[in-house]
């Protein structure tokens, strides 16, 4: 008996795709899970503690948020079981576990406090990253920090961004996978600078002292991570695309780049080409700017389809880390990371799904009509039926009952929180 998947896999055959290929490599691919959309940024460093500074905000006061490492966790295992494949979470620094050990400042953190996360994370079956976090911190508060002209201050942020360095290279080191530690930080002015090359030399001497501590690659895969601008740093930011472009070509880092962090007109997709002529590995922040670097959930419009479509189109997927960076505090969190995180994935289905060959071959041909009308045909291919089936065959929730799965996890779990 025929089923709507087998109909699907005949569709996209007759265009030469195979679906069981594409499903296989979905398969291999491990998102990045961001830890900062269950509590709006907050981490738990200090009790009540609140997001600031940085030119980082997050709308809304949706119930529910998590107030602590464990409900926090408990969240993060309902989210993965609804998110099919095996993925990996991203920390941020400042969700340090400081219940055994005492509170420490972050120029001073080290795996002890992230024992615990390691612990959770070796029981969930998932790797972990890490983040260094040069935000919501008194020493942060002027939006400067590895740029600044305080050497005291720019010392702080050089010793926390080491010891978040060796943090990342412990974690490596125990789940026998490099740990991608990422450095975002918020440096800039809110008006017209006169001394750009001044805070642009310091951001790179800072870095290069962060450098100094060598590590194994095995263990640690370290990425720098520019914006365009930020609230507060509307007129410059230090940490540039073109900063960090020639820092990570120097410096044999990695790259990052944030959907979020660059002009709205500018397409990202369009960079994905041209980055891997020169280099070989990228990570890639996965969000949706709506006017501004609104960090809103992810969803399956143009300027997602466009980047993983170009991902498969240069065969460099398995060398694109792909970490998710939105938060909303607007709805269901638990949903947001669902939704999110699984158009992430329809959007790379669908990409691998491309009958790539054939739309290759008319380029090659010239035949620029038959290469439209395949990419529009595509676009009403039966990528839901192969999706239904990954999620069957992964063991998640078809796209039909997330929002039951949702709901019942906010009537039994998240109404509690006061």
């Amino acid at each position: 008996m025929s089923t709507i998947f087998d109909s699907a896999r005949e569709a996209y055959a007759s265009l030469g795709v195979d679906v069981e290929k594409a499903i296989q490599k979905l398969q291999g691919v491990s998102l990045g899970i961001h830890c900062w959309q269950a509590d709006d940024v907050g981490g738990f460093e200090h009790a009540g503690a609140e997001l600031g500074g940085g030119g980082i905000q997050v709308t809304g006061n949706y119930p529910g948020k998590a107030r602590n490492i464990e409900e926090l966790r408990s969240d993060l295992e309902k989210a993965f079981s609804l998110i099919p494949g095996t993925h990996r979470l991203s920390l941020h620094a400042s969700y340090a576990d400081f219940s055994k050990t005492g509170w420490v400042d972050r120029d001073r953190i080290g795996p002890e406090h992230f024992e615990s996360w390691l612990d959770w994370a070796t029981k969930q079956g998932i790797m972990l990253d890490f983040n260094a976090t040069c935000f919501s911190h008194p020493k942060a508060d002027d939006g400067f920090t590895l740029s600044h002209r305080n050497k005291e201050i720019r010392d702080f942020w050089i010793a926390h961004v080491k010891q978040a360095r060796k943090i990342s290279a412990y974690f490596g080191e125990k789940q026998g996978s490099p740990c991608i530690h990422n450095i975002w930080i918020p440096d800039g002015s809110k008006d017209i600078p006169v001394d750009r090359y001044g805070y642009r030399k310091r951001l790179q001497e800072s870095l290069d002292a962060v450098f100094e501590l060598e590590l194994s690659k095995d263990y640690v895969r370290d990425a720098v991570e520019s914006k365009l601008f930020g609230i507060g740093s509307e007129a410059f930011v230090v940490g540039s695309h073109e900063f960090y472009m020639g820092y990570s070509q120097t410096r044999d880092t990695l790259l990052c780049m944030d959907m979020g962090h660059f002009h709205l007109t500018e397409s990202v997709a369009d960079k994905i080409s041209s980055f891997f002529l020169y280099q070989d590995e990228l990570l890639l922040h996965v969000s949706r700017p709506v006017r501004w670097d609104s960090d809103h959930v992810v969803i399956m419009n143009d300027d997602l389809m466009q980047l993983m479509q170009e991902l498969v189109r240069a065969d460099a997927v398995g060398k694109t880390h792909i970490g998710l960076d939105f938060f909303d505090g607007t709805i269901n969190r638990l949903g947001a990371y669902a939704v999110g995180s699984r158009s992430a994935l329809k959007g790379l289905l669908s990409a691998l799904l491309e009958p790539t060959a054939l739309l290759q071959k008319y380029d090659r041909e010239e035949n620029y009509f038959a290469r439209l009308a395949l990419l529009e045909e595509s676009r009403t291919l039966p990528l839901g039926a192969v999706w239904d089936e990954y999620c069957r065959r992964m063991d998640t929730v078809k796209d039909s009952a997330l929002i039951q799965e949702v709901m019942d996890y906010e009537k039994s779990v998240l109404s509690g929180r006061k």
